[in-house]
């Protein structure tokens, strides 16, 4: 009797083992692989459509979970994702994309008459940049400052495009500036001339009946003109009758 037990013992103990060692060796292994999926595909530069099609056939799901604004990538092709590719991934679970749009437009700021640090610093925190800065001479604004811009303000510019500016250097080392005569006395006229490094050119004259005579009524240089160097100016005087200027002219 005791015999038989203990056969009976033995062959439990055997069949015990015999499942363990067949569980470990072959059920396991095939548990864990199936834990484990499958390697995750690589979809980075392909195209939305593109992308949801091959993932839809390895058995996962697609969301775009973020967007990215860059003028690096071309649209509507993917710039990351999650998982990351070839790393093991179960069946079934879902993929995150981020996926590249066009830079957004943005409005540029007016920058006529502000310093260049100033225009620096509104153009970065628009997102843009200066691309070219040119520079000249200008009486009407301050040295260091802004004269002209391309484009203009108020237009819509890529993020991340640049600006043309042209900067003032000042009023010109040497430089001659024209004065107004419009509306002076001829006398008053060629004071201002003088003064101003210019000199009396020929003296035109117009019949005008509601002025007093030899009333400047016009200039061969326009007033404000900025020269390098003085060129004589040509003056337009108001007379009651033409007449006289004749009579003066035959008498000489």
């Amino acid at each position: 009797m005791i015999k038989k037990i203990a056969s009976y013992i033995v062959i439990f103990g055997s069949l015990s083992l015999l499942v363990i060692l067949l569980f470990d060796v072959a059920v396991m292994p095939e548990y864990v692989r199936m834990g484990e999926g499958r390697y995750m595909v690589n979809v980075k530069g392909k195209t939305l459509q593109y992308a949801k099609k091959v993932l839809a056939s390895e058995g996962y799901k697609s969301l775009v979970s973020d967007t990215l604004y860059s003028a690096s990538y071309e649209a509507g092709t993917i710039v990351d994702q999650y998982p990351a590719p070839n790393t093991r991934v179960k069946e079934g679970r879902t993929v995150r994309l981020k996926i590249a749009h066009p830079e957004k437009m943005v409005s540029i700021p007016d920058l006529i008459g502000r310093s260049l640090r100033s225009a620096k610093l509104a153009l970065t925190q628009s997102g843009l940049e200066i691309d070219t800065v040119y520079k000249e001479y200008n009486t009407d604004v301050p040295s260091g400052n802004v004269t002209w811009q391309y484009p203009k303000g108020g237009d819509l510019l890529d993020k991340g495009m640049g600006l043309h500016l042209t900067i003032s250097l000042g009023v010109p080392p040497n430089f001659y500036q024209v004065p107004n005569l419009f509306g002076l006395s001829k006398k008053k006229a060629v004071t201002d001339l003088e003064k101003a490094g210019f000199r009396l050119g020929k003296i035109f004259y117009r019949q005008n009946e509601d002025l007093i005579p030899y009333t400047v009524l016009d200039q061969s240089i326009p007033a404000e003109t900025v020269l390098e160097e003085p060129a004589p100016i040509d003056l337009t005087v108001s007379v009651l009758d033409m007449q006289d200027i004749f009579n003066q002219m035959i008498t000489q």
